[in-house]
């Protein structure tokens, strides 16, 4: 059997990471600029740059999506472990820089388009993609990524629901979505995103970023998280949709206790079913992600 190559081994990482001058270059050379609509925010540290990609510990044999590849620095040392890219950037013009720039790596692809169709619903053609890519690959599927701070939460939940075959997600996000994800049970924190993260996988913090390491630097501080999808999963994949459902609709009342928010999702005969094996005074807040997914099975 091959021992895989990882990324932080392989001999043709880049040497250098790119910099905020290099960003600066690339990007009056194309009369560009960060643009605000697109949450257009460069990591310009090198060290966490590639303390990300090295936490994806991805292989030759991987397929990698990255959301946002802006001026390609981290699309840099994902293709330089030899895995499938498939790297989705919005704005069209970095789109373009990024298509000529990675015109001699066969196994780089860019998308130029949204990788959400609305908000409940990967697009098409990402995932299109991304499969194809699977086809010919021994290795798994993973996303890492810097992400944009407004789709941050919907992608990670429509992998979760949509693409049974992520693996991994390893990605940077806004401080605040980074603690929701973590919230424990109690938390005001805690959400339909904790639930689902935590019940599916496997979740660490990488790092915490300062908003310095960006470049124009954002309001608000970042961290880096590493999660694995369970193999031995609490849920099967395909009832993860269902949870999510369950969840979504119970934190829709989260300051209602459980009987009264539960109610409006599945109604009086729903919630006399879980009163006999359930605490029912509690808040949506209060319970255990594991527990969402016993109440979903009384049901």
């Amino acid at each position: 059997m091959t021992t895989p190559t990882f990324l932080s081994q392989t001999p043709h990482m880049p040497t250098r990471v790119q910099t905020k001058s290099d960003i600066l270059e690339v990007l009056t050379a194309g009369g560009l600029r960060p643009r605000k609509r697109f949450g257009q925010n460069f990591l310009i540290d090198g060290n966490l740059m590639r303390r990300l990609a090295e936490s994806a510990e991805i292989s030759a044999q991987d397929v990698v999506l990255e959301v946002g590849g802006g001026t390609g620095g981290l699309t840099d040392l994902l293709s330089s472990s030899g895995a499938s890219v498939v790297c989705v950037e919005l704005d069209r013009d970095l789109a373009a820089l990024l298509t000529r720039r990675f015109a001699d790596h066969g196994r780089v692809r860019i998308l130029t388009t949204d990788a959400l169709k609305g908000k409940n619903r990967l697009n098409a053609e990402v995932v299109a993609s991304l499969r194809h890519a699977c086809g010919g690959a021994r290795g798994r599927m993973m996303l890492a990524a810097n992400l944009p701070y407004q789709i941050a939460t919907p992608l990670v939940m429509n992998l979760l629901l949509e693409m049974p075959e992520m693996s991994r997600m390893c990605f940077t996000v806004q401080a605040e979505v980074g603690d929701r994800i973590l919230a424990a049970p109690g938390s005001r924190d805690l959400g339909p995103v904790s639930v689902m993260m935590q019940v599916c996988c496997d979740i660490r913090l990488v790092a915490r970023v300062p908003a310095s390491a960006f470049w124009p630097a954002p309001k608000v501080e970042s961290v880096m998280l590493r999660a694995d999808v369970r193999e031995e999963a609490l849920i099967p994949p395909q009832e993860r949709g269902a949870l999510a459902r369950l969840v979504r609709g119970a934190f829709e009342h989260r300051r209602k206790t459980l009987r009264s928010a539960l109610g409006y999702v599945v109604g009086a005969e729903g919630v006399a079913k879980l009163a006999a094996a359930f605490d029912l005074t509690r808040r949506p807040e209060d319970v255990e992600p594991a527990e969402w997914v016993q109440i979903l099975k009384a049901l």
